[in-house]
Formats: structure tokens, C-alpha cells, sequence
């Protein structure tokens, strides 16, 4: 089967960040998503709330760079979870997207601009920037047309072949 989810929003709140007993980070957060529409020529808007979770060294990335109101891409998996309220004894569940690849999209200014992902052990950032901790950005060089190149001298003899001379 095939479990994929990519949501596009804003997070709700700060993240919060702990840390397992072997020392894998857990972060928390949310993410509003929102749809616009027309019906029957009236225009409305639909939000939708989802919890997102981060593992690993994307939680801390996340923690680093992303705050409420944060704009963010995050491709994950949809999880289902299940639980009985402590309070009333009902049983209760919610869908929740554990993150395995994100971008930021805030522009530069305002919060990081880059991805992470958790695959692998790179720690690389994808989006053509670097953490601005490491390094500033700068953009690529101007495009230079480059020269032609020289074309070899034909120091080979001239042959004077008659068509009828080819058997095919």
C-alpha cells in the first residue's frame, strides 16, 4: 500500500521539542492548511488542522528555523491515532503526519529558506541553500556563452573518386 501526504501551510504553534531515552529528537507541532471556494457564487474558505511530527535531526532543524505562522511544505506519511479520554472514558482518534521531508518557504528574511530531509546521514539542505548559520547564499554566476571551439586542420589528401568508380 501507499501512504504519502504533502500539505502546504502555516504552523500554529512553536514547536516543542523533547528528546527519547536514547536521545532521538521528538518535535511537535501543527500545520493550518486552508482551501478556497465558490458555491453558488458565494466565496468561502475552508481550514484544516493537522498535528505533524518531526524525528531525528529534522526535529531540530525544524526547532532552529520554523516558529508559529512559520510557512512550510511537508511531504510525510499519515498516521492514525487511537485513545481512550482519561476524563470522560470515550474513545477518541485524530489523524497525524509524521514528516519525513520538509521545505520552508518563508522568504529569506523572515525564516531560513531551504529543505531537510531525515534520509540519510548527509544533513545536506535541498532548495539550492544553505543553513544561514554555515554560510551566506550567493547566487550563481551569470550565464557566459562560451567560445566556439576550433576546429581542427584537414591535413588529409584530397581523393578524386568518379561516381562510376563506387560498386554500389
Amino acid at each position: 500500500m501507499f501512504n504519502k501526504i504533502i500539505l502546504v501551510g502555516n504552523l500554529t504553534r512553536d514547536i516543542e521539542l523533547k528528546y527519547a531515552q536514547g536521545g532521538s529528537a521528538i518535535a511537535n507541532t501543527a500545520i493550518a492548511t486552508s482551501r478556497k471556494f465558490t458555491v453558488n457564487g458565494e466565496k468561502k474558505e475552508e481550514t484544516c488542522f493537522v498535528d505533524i511530527t518531526f524525528f531525528g535531526r529534522s526535529g531540530e532543524v525544524a526547532n532552529q528555523y520554523l516558529r508559529k505562522g512559520s510557512k512550510i511544505l511537508v511531504e510525510g506519511r499519515l498516521k492514525f491515532d487511537q485513545w481512550v479520554d482519561q476524563t470522560s472514558g470515550q474513545k477518541r482518534s485524530k489523524h497525524s503526519v509524521i514528516v519525513e521531508t520538509m521545505q520552508m518557504l518563508d522568504s529569506r528574511g523572515e525564516v531560513s529558506q531551504g529543505g531537510y530531509s531525515d534520509e540519510g546521514d548527509s544533513g545536506s539542505y535541498g532548495g539550492g541553500y544553505d543553513a544561514p548559520a554555515q554560510k551566506a547564499y550567493t547566487p550563481p554566476p551569470a550565464y557566459t556563452r562560451p567560445s566556439p571551439a576550433k576546429m581542427p586542420e584537414n591535413n588529409l589528401p584530397e581523393i578524386d573518386i568518379n561516381e562510376d568508380e563506387i560498386p554500389f
